[in-house]
């Protein structure tokens, strides 16, 4: 008689499936992303209609930061179980982060619709509204279900983000104490307190908050966040000892705005460079990259004569950076996007070129700056003289000066970012001043505002249309340099003209971090800050800036 083999159990696939999934559903509550999206990619392999699955897997993928294909999961999961709550909660959470707001707003509609009796879905709704800019809807929608939901600590906390995007930061702060009072462990509503304190101050207590909202987050992606806020609120004390470690936060692959740096080499940590290769690579915006290149000069020193600096930047700088520093090597570098985040690749970084190390340009602050008083103050971008004769002669064509370039907004005018930002037309009592030649600086299209401005207010604002403000940097910075004055927002035309050396006044909403906690920007040689008494009180400004160009021209 032959004895029967021993075989091992086999799962149907309903099984499998299962088994696959209660893994899942576990290290997902350990926080293990990767393992969770791991098992629940084999749940729904095992049963491709288990909708719980695919919503699992994309809930992993979020935390995971691929956030385009878990947007994916989400739809295969609503396709399969459409009157799942949750999953339009989920979706439109994920749709909201890749700013499709339009898919977003629907998805929280309706989940509404399936749970209205649940304050998560008119929260996210009105979060959304807000970010879409419509803010007295979405405070309309905040209102109205605190009024039949008065405990719903998120919504409290959302309305106060509301509030904030109004620049009426004393109600924003009263509705995060709420918030905090109704969910003493909600650390989002510490958080936005010390958003919103560091906007207005005292910046000691906005710390206190940032340190709070740490203490109570679990999340790694969280905390990202609130460490990298709480180290710009540092550098907005002066205090740079803390604030330039808890800057290179932005570098966490869990931060929102991490950037990858596609780079084959180790990234720079404070050792020896004498004698090696240092790639800088901008970051940021344009304005961060030239307020940035003055740490350039140290790096050269840095690496001394045996050495080279190697400067990747935006492709519009690489003339004025080259002319500007001649030791290092400048060359363009490229963008592309990885799962929703910013690539930053220099192809030419190889063979003879191969760096090595590399440091994103803000890194060698914490070794270039440790304090307020260690910023050298000079001009470090160095114009065509050829050129800055040339607009000279320009300017002079225009009549007596002093001449003022002047610039009112940035091009990326998001709802969050507008309130930092003043509109044209209330520069009437400062460009009725008819002693000044005032210049066009704002780059993009502003035709409208500079008619607006001539025909309405019977001003005139003198704009060189042959010249490419946004595309033709290298001349640009030779006009700046031939300016007498700058008056700007904190744009990347500010940092342009005050790295020229040109004395500049940068116009704030209110105390920024780059301030470093002074009067003026240390970075540049020749700057100054006005910013109104209230955040955001243009209308109180302009007409103290008008006084402050009156001494301007009775100086010059």
């Amino acid at each position: 008689m032959t004895a029967k083999r021993a075989t091992a159990p086999r799962h149907t696939p309903v099984r499998a499936s299962l088994l696959a999934m209660q893994t899942a559903v576990d290290a997902y509550q350990r926080g293990e992303w990767a393992n969770a999206a791991i098992a629940a990619a084999e749940a729904a392999d095992a049963d491709a209609k288990y909708a719980s699955a695919f919503h699992l897997l994309a809930l992993a993928l979020d935390n995971l930061g691929q956030r385009h294909k878990a947007f994916e999961m989400y739809e295969r999961a609503i396709a399969l179980d459409p009157h799942d709550p949750d999953v339009y909660l989920n979706v439109g959470t994920a749709a909201w982060g890749l700013g499709m707001y339009e898919g977003a707003e629907n998805a929280f509609r309706a989940y509404i619709q399936m749970r209205p009796d649940c304050s998560k879905g008119y929260n996210n709704l009105a979060g959304c509204l807000r970010d879409m800019g419509k803010i007295e809807e979405a405070i309309d929608l905040a209102r109205t279900t605190l009024f039949h939901m008065p405990e719903a600590a998120d919504l409290w906390n959302t309305l106060g983000t509301i509030m904030g995007e109004t620049c009426d930061f004393e109600n924003a702060v009263t509705f995060y104490k709420e918030a905090q009072r109704l969910d003493p462990k909600m650390f989002r509503a510490f958080h936005n307190m010390g958003h919103a304190l560091n906007h207005v101050g005292p910046f000691d207590l906005a710390v206190e908050s940032y340190t709070r909202a740490l203490g109570l987050c679990t999340s790694e992606t969280d905390r990202a966040e609130i460490v990298h806020a709480r180290g710009l609120c540092y550098a907005s004390m002066g205090q740079l000892d803390k604030a330039w470690p808890e800057y290179e936060e932005r570098h966490n692959p869990r931060f929102s705005q991490s950037v990858y740096f596609a780079v084959d080499a180790p990234r720079w940590d404070g050792e020896d460079l004498r004698g090696r290769k240092l790639l800088v690579v901008g970051e940021q915006g344009l304005g961060d990259e030239i307020m940035l290149a003055g740490l350039i000069p140290d790096l050269i020193e840095r690496v001394g004569s045996q050495g080279k600096v190697m400067i990747a930047c935006d492709h519009r700088l690489v003339p004025l950076f080259q002319r500007s520093f001649p030791q290092a090597l400048v060359g363009l570098q490229t963008h592309t996007k990885h799962n929703a985040k910013p690539v930053r690749m220099v192809q030419w970084a190889t063979g003879e070129f191969k760096p090595d190390f590399y440091a994103p340009m803000g890194t060698p602050l914490k070794e270039f700056r440790p304090t307020v008083e260690s910023f050298p103050a000079r001009a470090f971008l160095k114009p065509d003289p050829a050129r800055v004769r040339h607009w000279t002669d320009r300017l002079a064509a225009l009549g007596p000066g002093p001449y003022v370039g002047i610039c009112w907004k940035s091009m990326l005018l998001t709802t969050q970012r507008k309130k930092f930002f003043s509109a044209l037309e209330l520069w009437a009592p400062v460009l009725e001043n008819t002693a000044v030649k005032f210049v066009n600086l704002q780059y993009g299209d502003c035709k409208a505002e500079l008619d607006y401005v001539r025909e309405k207010l019977g001003i005139a604002i003198h704009n060189f249309e042959d010249l490419d403000l946004k595309m033709n940097l290298d001349d640009n910075a030779a006009l700046c340099a031939a300016l007498d004055l700058v008056v700007t927002a904190p744009t990347a035309a500010a940092a342009l003209a005050a790295a020229t050396g040109t004395e500049t006044w940068f116009l704030t909403a209110g105390r920024v971090w780059p301030q470093l906690g002074t009067d003026h920007y240390p970075w540049y040689a020749n700057t100054r800050v006005l910013t109104p008494h209230k955040f955001g009180d243009w209308s109180e400004l302009m007409p103290r800036l008008a006084i402050e160009l009156d001494q301007f021209v009775a100086r010059a």
